[in-house]
């Protein structure tokens, strides 16, 4: 007896092309669904890890304040926060100046930090202090050398802790606390130049994050910590 094959027509062949191209695209969009959410996790991820990178770095430079005499250990002139610090490079090192600025670069708003060398002498530390200031202004090239930038950023501002009140910097001692301080403006400065209790910062992240909004985080002094 002789068998008969039947093999697929054409418009069978025709229709199961269709349904394997049709898995094979919807396979497609779910991959590249699930490559595009990995992505906008890690990038969030980042975007919260250098958020807290940059605000542990803030609280060690308030941590490591030094007190000198004749000069101050805090500085907030509306543009630029100049710091104070003890070298972390080990026991006995010297002192270094440390300074935080807003600046606008192509249309966005970037805080960053910058930092002095190693001091060890007045002079140095009198120059750098100096230096600190002129940064944040208009920055040399070698001072951009020298500078880390953080978080995106559209203003910001710091309040000083001082006589159970918070008050403005910008402004003479007990002044009531308002808004100050973006790119920074011309205002009276504080004729208190005792190291404050607290201070408060004030930042208003940049949208596109992924956290925005206003965050504010207080700052006290650690000999203050746990005292009545």
């Amino acid at each position: 007896m002789r068998h008969h094959t039947r093999g697929f027509t054409l418009i069978e062949l025709l229709v199961a092309i269709s349904l394997m191209a049709l898995m094979a695209v919807l396979s497609w969009r779910g991959l590249d669904g699930i490559s595009r959410s990995q992505s906008q996790l890690q990038q969030r991820s980042d975007d919260v890890q250098a958020l807290q990178s940059t605000l542990g770095q803030w609280g060690a430079d308030l941590d490591a304040l030094a007190e000198q005499p004749n000069t101050p250990s805090l500085d907030w002139d509306g543009r630029a926060m100049r710091i104070l610090r003890r070298s972390n490079t080990g026991a006995g090192a010297g002192l270094v100046v440390v300074a935080w600025a807003r600046r606008t670069t192509g249309g966005a708003g970037q805080w960053l930090r910058w930092q002095s060398p190693e001091l060890h002498t007045r002079g140095e530390l009198d120059r750098a202090w100096q230096k600190a200031q002129l940064w944040a202004q208009t920055p040399s090239e070698d001072d951009r050398q020298r500078e880390v930038r953080t978080v995106a950023l559209d203003a910001w501002q710091i309040f000083f802790y001082r006589g159970n009140a918070w008050t403005n910097p910008l402004s003479s001692a007990g002044t009531p606390a308002t808004v100050n301080g973006t790119d920074g403006a011309a205002a009276t400065t504080d004729a208190d130049n005792t190291t404050p209790d607290g201070v408060r910062l004030v930042l208003n992240l940049s949208g596109g994050q992924a956290l925005s909004g206003t965050l504010t985080r207080d700052w006290v002094r650690p000999i203050l910590v746990g005292s009545p």
